[in-house]
């Protein structure tokens, strides 16, 4: 994708709330939800934002947001400073419910989007990329067999900026169940990856 480098990191916000290319495919219509400045020096890449942030239009304005703030050690002020964080989910809009869960995020928005967008977030130095889609789209082959051994070979991608999680939503309460390790052991070291970019 060939970059326009004249263009803002304001004017592509702008465009991104604005976008309206898979309109027809949202069942509750489009809201592109997005926070990101160029000094973040955090980024976190999700899911697709659920029913409640639509509705609210706040980034993990939810029980999911809740844990995840709980595991990053991060208040909400420090959490919505968008000089500190950006949250880029791989689908920026509510994409439906599904049978269980969400539907999958729209594929179109990290193509559209995503390198755009990360061409503004020069400082950025540890990136969270939670659940399946978000390690698929920018681990590629080197992540592992399952969404759990990506995540327990964590200390691999540290090294390189980025940190594998699993979705905290309270519907996870099963898989957090049966790998004790992760909050154990991951989620002190993440908690002294966030705290070592001095938010």
């Amino acid at each position: 994708m060939l970059l326009n480098m004249q263009e803002t990191l304001a004017q592509l916000l702008e465009d991104i709330r604005g976008c309206r290319h898979c309109a027809d495919a949202l069942p509750c219509g489009p809201r592109p939800i997005v926070q990101a400045h160029g000094s973040a020096p955090l980024r976190i890449i999700g899911q697709a934002p659920g029913r409640k942030v639509h509705e609210t239009g706040i980034p993990w304005d939810d029980p999911s947001g809740d844990r995840l703030r709980r595991w990053l050690g991060l208040t909400s002020e420090q959490f919505y400073d968008p000089r500190k964080v950006a949250i880029v989910p791989i689908g920026f809009c509510y994409p439906g419910k599904a049978s269980s869960g969400d539907q999958p995020p729209r594929p179109e928005c990290a193509s559209l989007w995503h390198d755009r967008l990360n061409a503004h977030l020069r400082d950025v130095r540890l990136t969270l990329l939670i659940g399946q889609y978000a390690q698929a789209h920018y681990l590629g082959d080197r992540r592992k067999a399952t969404l759990s051994d990506t995540v327990r070979a964590w200390r691999e991608y540290l090294p390189l900026g980025s940190l594998p999680l699993p979705h905290p939503s309270p519907r996870n309460q099963p898989w957090l169940a049966k790998n004790p390790w992760f909050e154990k052991e991951l989620v002190p070291d993440i908690q002294n990856a966030v705290r070592s970019l001095n938010l």
